[in-house]
């Protein structure tokens, strides 16, 4: 028969012992196959804002917006598990700690799913990072646009009040 044990990790015939490597094992893989999709949509867009297609953006902004959300939900099952583990007596400092502590040594398969997480993780960061930049030099060259349709592209002095009525947009100041 089962015996009573202290904390949450306690096994009777209506509560059996909890499978915490199944469980991590599950996060692991719904949060793997999220990290995939999400790093695809990234890619995507990284296409997308290097042909300067704004009619596109707006479904990949909706598709991204889904999967960050749903990277939120990993997060808080994440919390969630953590908090379990602690009130359980296990290490509950990161998934790595608590993957250790109850994963199989000798098959070592949640050691390398929290691996592979994490270096998805890193491809995320590098996507985002990579189309943050692109997006801010889209911006710096429309920018530089407004400048030299409102200047009529004429160079502006950066110092001194030497600014002469020539140097007025040419577009928006042509009289009709």
């Amino acid at each position: 028969m089962f015996t009573e044990m202290h904390s949450d990790n306690t096994q009777t015939m209506d509560n059996p012992p909890r499978n915490w490597e199944a469980d991590i094992s599950v996060l692991l893989d719904d949060l793997s196959a999220s990290q995939e999709e999400l790093l695809a949509v990234l890619a995507e867009k990284r296409e997308v804002l290097s042909r300067r297609d704004p009619g596109e953006t707006s479904d990949l902004q909706q598709r991204e917006q889904v999967l960050a959300d749903k990277l939120q939900t990993f997060h808080d099952r994440r919390s969630s598990l953590l908090e379990d583990a602690a009130h359980a007596g296990l290490p509950h400092d990161s998934i790595t700690s608590l993957a250790k502590s109850v994963g199989n040594e000798e098959l070592g398969g949640l050691e390398e799913q929290v691996k592979h997480s994490s270096d998805q993780m890193r491809l995320l960061r590098h996507e985002s990072l990579t189309n943050w930049v692109i997006a801010q030099r889209s911006l710096l060259h429309v920018s530089q646009m407004l400048e030299i349709i409102a200047t009529g592209g004429r160079l502006q002095p950066t110092y001194g009040s030497d600014i002469s009525s020539h140097a007025t947009g040419s577009l928006v100041d042509q009289e009709a």
